[in-house]
């Protein structure tokens, strides 16, 4: 059996279609919901004007984790961790699905910025890569340490009885650490002062931001 191997044009074209099914599409989830088994309680309007702007956040997360793994994915330097970050995004499009599910039940929408979290965020990935693997693959580490600290916070700050919204984050986080954990095994470096820093300061106006828009 022949296995096709993939031109850089076919590489862009098979890009330009995940960006628009990122952003534009209904992304299906190849797992269930973790909230699917769980019943949907009452909240007041104040309550689900906050879950919503907290999951808002988290989907515009998701959007942006598509875009890094796809621009480090597209100009890896090896087909192993091409084929590593595909399979980390592909778990990532879990994420993106299950946080656009929720929104929907809140009767909120995702960010309409998402276009352009999305085209930043793989111009970073594309530049990590171009830096080599490990460096693209401490981009991975760092990123996911920071997602998971604020999932963490999210988890703090969501109404106690969003139990279905509780589900989906608690089990994003698990896959943030594996995710992270992953990438360090296959030789991510901590990256140099001051990358860490910006990278926490961009997420600090995305969460500002997509909360609301």
């Amino acid at each position: 059996m022949n296995v096709r191997t993939l031109s850089p044009l076919d590489r862009l074209l098979v890009g330009l279609e995940r960006a628009l099914e990122t952003v534009a599409g209904s992304p299906e989830a190849a797992r269930p919901s973790p909230a699917a088994r769980i019943e949907e309680t009452e909240l007041d309007d104040a309550e689900r004007r906050h879950a919503a702007g907290l999951m808002r956040i988290n989907h515009t997360g998701e959007v942006c984790a598509q875009a890094l793994y796809d621009g480090q994915a597209a100009l890896a330097r090896s087909e192993a961790n091409r084929e590593h970050l595909l399979h980390a995004a592909a778990e990532e499009t879990d994420h993106l699905a299950w946080c656009a599910e929720r929104l929907k039940e809140l009767d909120s929408r995702p960010s309409l910025l998402n276009p352009l979290w999305y085209a930043g965020s793989y111009a970073i990935g594309a530049l990590a890569a171009l830096a080599g693997d490990p460096v693209s693959l401490g981009f991975v580490v760092e990123t996911e340490r920071q997602v998971e600290a604020h999932l963490e916070e999210h988890l703090e700050t969501l109404p106690a009885q969003d139990q279905r919204s509780r589900a989906v984050l608690v089990q994003m986080q698990e896959d943030e650490v594996r995710h992270a954990e992953n990438a360090k095994e296959r030789g991510g470096i901590e990256l140099p002062f001051p990358i860490p820093g910006l990278m926490q300061l961009s997420s600090m106006v995305m969460k500002k931001v997509a909360y609301r828009i």
